[in-house]
């Protein structure tokens, strides 16, 4: 069957404001009816139940905010990146930004198979004690193992923490700073990182800053449509 795709796009955007309270699925369902609204001539996939050719490169946890979202969109009509952004945007939905957009080879491997890490700055609600934090910290990192346990199975959290740091926020409030993997897999979730730490996620602000992939370490220069 041929494709009904000339043009594959990639957009990063940011989710702040009320969207942090919406899923990956009520995500996509935003991102699809502002494409429309904003005539994207996005390719539809074949058969019964036809849905728009779009892909994100990790699912965010709900209650999270981010800066880094990724996601490609397949067009059957090709666009200069900046036209594109500029019309989304018309019509995006509040909360949603879309910062950049750029062309990625057909080709290209899908961004899930991609990810390589991501990294997160969290901020708490009620005020922790810098020195009880750099304990739990330094405690976690020592360990050898961290295990876990993942629907029903157990994993060690450990070796998916590549980095872990305290800095101060622009309020001189402690905040946390994490890089974890983001492989196929292996994957380092930031809410069981924050358990791990004694820390309800539901005492916390988490903002995702980056999603890294195999093929563009934090996004080399390229030809794009800039917010």
């Amino acid at each position: 069957m041929q494709a009904n795709y000339v043009q594959r796009l990639r957009l990063k955007f940011s989710k702040s404001g009320p969207t942090r309270y919406i899923g990956h699925l009520d995500l996509a369902r935003a991102l699809e009816r502002a494409l429309n609204r904003a005539h994207i001539p996005v390719s539809y996939t074949q058969g019964y139940n036809p849905r728009p050719r779009m892909q994100f490169a990790s699912a965010l946890p709900l209650g999270f905010t981010s800066g880094g979202e990724l996601a490609d969109i397949w067009l059957e009509e090709t666009m200069e990146p900046a036209q594109a952004r500029e019309q989304m945007m018309e019509r995006m939905a509040p909360g949603i930004v879309v910062h950049e957009v750029w062309e990625v080879p057909l080709s290209a491997p899908a961004m899930q198979a991609s990810t390589l890490e991501t990294e997160y700055l969290v901020t708490f609600i009620d005020p922790i004690e810098r020195e009880i934090l750099q304990e739990r910290v330094e405690s976690l990192l020592a360990a050898e193992t961290c295990m876990r346990e993942r629907r029903g199975k157990t994993y060690d959290l450990r070796p998916l923490i590549l980095s872990l740091t305290l800095e101060d926020s622009e309020e001189g409030e402690v905040c946390l700073r994490t890089r974890l993997m983001l492989k196929p897999g292996k994957t380092g979730r930031p809410d069981e990182l924050l358990e791990a730490l004694a820390v309800d996620p539901l005492t916390v602000r988490a903002h995702r800053t980056a999603i890294v992939l195999e093929d563009e370490a934090r996004i080399p220069e390229r030809r794009t449509g800039r917010g």
